[in-house]
């Protein structure tokens, strides 16, 4: 994949698996590309159809392939619980945008749900940094000195 610039449109989930017994999930989401991690806000009460509406940017370089969405059950008392998560191949991304798309969150091998993303690629412009003659201008021959 080219060197750019991937904007993430966090959108929804929806039959999350529901691992909190006596009330509802909060679930949030780590989104993950290489080395970049960033983390969405915590969809309090909102249960297993949690809406987040929120935009994420990661910087991308040449070996970037995929894009990880872990989703997370916030818990006060204990560990946060792991949900599941979705693998999205970003190597048809080239350039341009793929409207909202549901991937499937799986969890030990098994469907546990449903996430949904747009994503926007924006290719980083090149430019030659080497200058031709005529375009250079200032410098020490052009200066005057009296």
């Amino acid at each position: 994949m080219a060197e750019g610039r991937l904007e993430v449109l966090l959108i929804s989930a929806k039959g999350l698996e529901n691992s909190d017994f006596l009330n509802n999930i909060d679930p949030y989401v780590l989104l993950t590309c290489r080395t970049q991690e960033q983390k969405s806000s915590v969809a309090s009460g909102q249960g297993t159809e949690p809406e987040w509406n929120e935009t994420f940017v990661f910087t991308i370089s040449g070996e970037a392939t995929k894009l990880t969405l872990k989703i997370m059950d916030k818990d006060t008392f204990s560990s946060d619980d792991f949900l599941g998560e979705a693998k999205i191949d970003l190597q048809p991304l080239e350039e341009g945008t793929l409207p909202p798309t549901t991937y499937n969150v799986v969890k030990d091998g098994e469907y546990h749900g449903e996430i949904r993303v747009s994503l926007t690629f924006t290719p980083e412009q090149r430019y030659d940094q080497g200058f031709r003659q005529e375009e250079s201008y200032g410098g020490w021959k052009e200066s005057s000195f009296e």
